[in-house]
């Protein structure tokens, strides 16, 4: 049976392991291509307005695979640690879908660590035995699974772009003074190349060290975010927060720049506290609101007199 697995949202997290435990049980997996203006379009026909623009897309990714496969892997993803939720649209994204496409076929199994790890392996276990894998071969792919994705994490700790597997240059024009800064999104935003119109290779062309959230390990991150006053119970949001006042107050970054998605709710939360955190220890930020009338003119206006900005506080 060919599976199709979108290249939206948390594909850019999670590849490695769904790909994996995937093929693993035998599925023949087939990637959506990546994102273009007429993918785009589509997901627009099929998306209500009122979504965000990452949601859209994953509509257009969906599309592309309607005539290719036999059915679409999008898990219900409701917790991935024990006292925090994802954003609401990765738990109702199967039924958004289904609605949207009802002739295709979704196999959507929910992972839910709230219900530990029993109720994690269950719901694997019981979706690889709908189609005859022994309870062997189904455990041995969630372990296969964990252990291409542990290798994975451990990459993007170095400094590896996700799913390009290619490190980000320290410093693409060895001719201008190099400043460092942090890029503070989601990966579905800011590995998208036609959602962020490049943006990392717009910094890095103009002698920019850059790093992202994906760089920094969830130990860090959950010790940074824990200094707030109040619990964060998005664990998306509290990555990007506490990835960013790690940069922040560790001095490793000379500027931030916030990629947050039109019409989402947490994206508006965070740029408040992030823009305050920030305010507190000068340091120089710049929110980027992506959506589908983004043009690259713009984006690049403000990405180099960003880059002039910060060049002259550093190099004064």
């Amino acid at each position: 049976m060919r599976i199709g697995l979108p290249r939206g949202l948390l594909y850019y997290k999670y590849h490695p392991y769904w790909e994996t435990f995937l093929t693993e049980i035998g599925f023949e997996v087939v990637v959506s291509p990546p994102t273009t203006r007429k993918l785009l379009k589509e997901g627009l026909i099929h998306a209500e307005s009122e979504i965000c623009l990452p949601v859209k897309v994953f509509y257009g990714h969906v599309a592309s695979l309607m005539e290719k496969v036999d059915a679409v892997f999008i898990p219900r993803m409701v917790s991935v640690e024990g006292k925090a939720y994802t954003c609401p649209k990765f738990l109702g994204l199967p039924d958004m879908i289904k609605a949207a496409f009802p002739n295709i076929r979704i196999f959507s199994p929910t992972i839910n660590a709230k219900k530990g790890f029993k109720g994690y392996y269950r719901q694997l276990l019981l979706f690889a035995r709908q189609f005859e894998a022994s309870a062997f071969k189904a455990f041995s792919a969630i372990m296969a699974a964990e252990k291409n994705q542990k290798q994975y994490m451990a990459q993007l700790y170095k400094g590896i772009i996700p799913v390009k597997n290619n490190k980000i240059p320290s410093n693409g024009n060895p001719n201008i003074d190099s400043v460092k800064v942090g890029i503070a999104g989601h990966a579905y935003n800011i590995f998208d190349d036609y959602l962020s119109v490049g943006l990392i290779k717009k910094l890095t062309d103009r002698g920019a060290s850059v790093v992202t959230p994906e760089n920094v390990p969830q130990k860090t991150w959950n010790k940074y975010s824990s200094k707030l006053p109040k619990h964060l119970f998005w664990t998306y949001e509290k990555e990007l927060i506490g990835a960013s006042l790690y940069w922040i107050e560790e001095r490793l970054i000379d500027g931030l720049i916030y990629v947050m998605s039109f019409a989402c709710g947490p994206d508006s939360i965070v740029q408040y506290i992030l823009e305050d955190e920030a305010r507190k220890y000068n340091m120089p930020i710049m929110p980027l609101i992506l959506d589908e009338h983004a043009g690259e003119a713009g984006i690049v206006t403000r990405v180099e007199a960003f880059l002039d900005m910060l060049r002259k506080k550093v190099y004064a």
